[in-house]
């Protein structure tokens, strides 16, 4: 069996591995495993073959790592308008009970609201900033 064949298998492993268990860094490892098989099509040592390899796959997996690190991160789901279509929506809140919550009807339905801790309730207009439980978080516009 010949250099590049060995690799491609590796390669192949690698992938399907991945496919199991869905880390996209087995992927990065995999791509080194193919650049050291085309390294061995071209006629490279095997020294040169393994250089490639670690090279490729590790030079992959940092990049692929500064990437995740740098984008930014999504907010927490109870935040994201991506999961809840109500993040953002304005509701109109006439009177707060003692206990800093109000009711409010939106969307045909009465929900129970908060305020965020630490700020003083007011009435007036007011924008959903998360969704807890069965409440909305809100905040003053």
């Amino acid at each position: 069996m010949s250099e590049s064949t060995v690799w491609w298998l590796l390669s192949g492993a690698f992938i399907a591995v991945e496919l199991l268990t869905g880390s996209f860094y087995l992927l990065m490892l995999a791509t080194g495993m193919a650049a050291a098989a085309i390294a061995a099509h071209w006629g490279a040592s095997s020294a040169w073959q393994m250089l490639t390899a670690a090279c490729v796959g590790a030079g992959s997996v940092c990049a692929w790592y500064w990437k995740q690190k740098m984008s930014p991160s999504e907010p927490p789901a109870q935040a994201n308008p991506d999961i809840h279509l109500d993040i953002g929506e304005t509701v109109q809140i006439d009177t707060w009970n003692a206990d800093g919550s109000a009711s409010v009807q939106y969307r045909g339905a009465h929900w129970s609201v908060m305020h965020r801790p630490g700020v003083t309730p007011s009435s007036g207009a007011h924008r959903v900033a998360e969704i807890i439980g069965n409440r909305l978080l809100v905040e003053k516009i």
